[in-house]
């Protein structure tokens, strides 16, 4: 697969995943410029997390890119936006460029459209998940979890998950639904651990 430019949004702590949808409030004047140029082209805005919250930090190597499926422009220039996940990218080089946003040069990776989990993982899965609701006092509607297929529920819930940044970037990058599943399994119990104990431990 060629490589790619993509315009990014670094976001910490904002993850997007094939297939999911994450939606934005836009309403920094060089994101809103990257926006309009998006929706003039392709509609593609390109989620990554920044290593650091300074202005032009350097970025992790994997991100997600999204097409723009909902928009609203408001009357001071904000935009509300849903992104739909479309591949995970690998950077390249970040690119030299005269707009207000950054760029880069990439590679689309290719995931396992029909990815699954053994019954045993899933359950395993699901155990550990309520487990951790419980502990974090997260009200969740197990009928409708149990309705999503593997791919829908490890992603969505390595979506929204209230872990820290290089954590929520180890799920992004893990290679197959199945160490995804690991590696949330092994973060639910080791951050649920931590609120137990309200001691401070991070992954970084």
């Amino acid at each position: 697969m060629g490589s790619e430019r993509l315009s990014i949004f670094p976001l910490a702590g904002a993850l997007l995943f094939p297939g999911l949808q994450l939606p934005l409030h836009i309403f920094e004047p060089r994101y809103r410029a990257m926006v309009s140029d998006a929706l003039a082209r392709d509609q593609r805005i390109a989620m990554i997390q920044p290593q650091a919250a300074a202005n032009g930090a350097p970025l992790f190597q994997i991100g997600c890119v999204g097409k723009i499926v909902e928009v609203e422009a408001g009357e001071d220039g904000r935009y509300n936006l849903v992104l739909q996940g479309i591949a995970r990218f690998r950077v390249l080089r970040e690119l030299e460029v005269t707009t207000p946003f950054r760029q880069v040069e990439a590679e689309l990776m290719t995931d396992d459209p029909d990815a699954a989990l053994s019954a045993i993982e899933r359950a395993g899965f699901e155990r550990e998940a309520r487990s951790f609701a419980t502990s974090q006092g997260y009200a969740v509607d197990w009928e409708s979890v149990g309705k999503l297929d593997d791919a829908a529920l490890i992603n969505g819930v390595a979506q929204i998950a209230p872990f820290d940044i290089a954590a929520k970037q180890a799920l992004l990058e893990a290679s197959t639904l199945h160490t995804r599943c690991e590696l949330l399994i092994q973060l639910m119990q080791f951050f649920g651990r931590r609120d137990r104990d309200d001691g401070q431990v991070t992954l970084q």
